[in-house]
């Protein structure tokens, strides 16, 4: 019996995160798989993945903050927003006059805090059903709306001139939702000479971290995150007698106990170590919010 449990994956370029849940399965031998956050084709590193009753945790892992590197192309503006579309217009020699180190700090300044972005068009959001990408490279037009988001970190590493280009290493730490493509669209257009990726890499989700997954090639027999270890990285732990374990699997609530979080929302563990579920103030009380299935005895 295959044990629910959390799954770093590293996933290469060239293959969707629908890719990667399908070779998930079929290395578990299960097929109740998910994953919290797609990563779109060329995107690599961190997907989290859930296996069996820890699908259940992947709601409270898809909005933490996540940490991207990239490579940010400017001069250049493509039809997808990324190095695999076509490019549509080049920049002119003159345009560059006006890229200096001070006025690329102040663009990246601007997309760095509390920002509306419009997602890029070749981003995972679906629409009507079907993924944003999959359409424009469909030949479909696509027009999303925008979004708020947090941008807390946009760093340059590094940087490379090339011809007619130039080439910015970054780091990036956001709120879930934010699109890098769009901060090198935007980066390129406050700059007057545009800009896209050229590459894109997660590494981390929330306290997950890429240097701890699996690649997509060793996924038979890859270890994995117990469910209580799990949810223990994601919210505060909270330690219940195995009375109060029985009762909150049984819907019942634990009468006065609300004051022993210290946020809305811990992940109860029974005196085994086994995840109970998660746990959430109501009034005075704590109950319920997700139960964990109970092993088979």
């Amino acid at each position: 019996m295959v044990s629910p449990g959390i799954l770093l994956v590293d996933k290469p370029a060239g293959i969707t995160s629908h890719d990667a849940v399908a070779r998930t399965r079929k290395a578990f031998g299960t097929r109740k798989v998910g994953h919290a956050g797609t990563l779109d084709p060329m995107a690599t590193g961190l997907l989290v993945i859930g296996i069996e009753g820890a699908t259940r945790l992947l709601t409270y892992i898809v909005g933490a903050d996540k940490t991207y590197e990239a490579t940010i192309r400017l001069g250049q503006t493509t039809s997808t927003d990324d190095a695999d579309g076509e490019i549509i217009v080049r920049a002119e020699e003159t345009a560059w006059e006006a890229v200096t180190p001070e006025r690329i700090a102040e663009g990246i300044a601007v997309l760095t805090g509390a920002i509306s972005q419009v997602p890029s068009s070749v981003s995972a959001i679906k629409v009507d059903g079907r993924r944003a990408y999959d359409r424009v490279r469909a030949g479909e037009e696509v027009i999303l709306a925008a979004r708020d988001v947090v941008v807390s970190r946009f760093d340059v590493i590094a940087e490379r001139a090339g011809s007619g280009t130039l080439d910015l290493d970054v780091i990036v730490d956001c709120s879930s939702g934010t699109y890098i493509r769009s901060l090198a669209r935007d980066l390129g257009a406050s700059l007057g000479v545009g800009g896209h990726l050229t590459a894109l890499r997660r590494t981390r989700v929330g306290s997950f971290d890429v240097a701890d997954a699996v690649g997509i090639d060793d996924l038979a027999g890859a270890a994995t995150l117990t469910a209580a270890d799990a949810a223990a990285r994601i919210l505060e732990a909270l330690p219940v007698t195995a009375e109060e374990a029985r009762d909150l699997r049984h819907g019942k609530r634990l009468a006065g106990q609300a004051s022993r979080l210290t946020g809305a929302l811990a992940a109860a563990v029974d005196p085994d170590g086994a995840l109970v579920g998660i746990i959430e103030k109501r009034g005075d009380d704590l109950k319920s919010a997700m139960n964990m299935p109970e092993a088979a005895s």
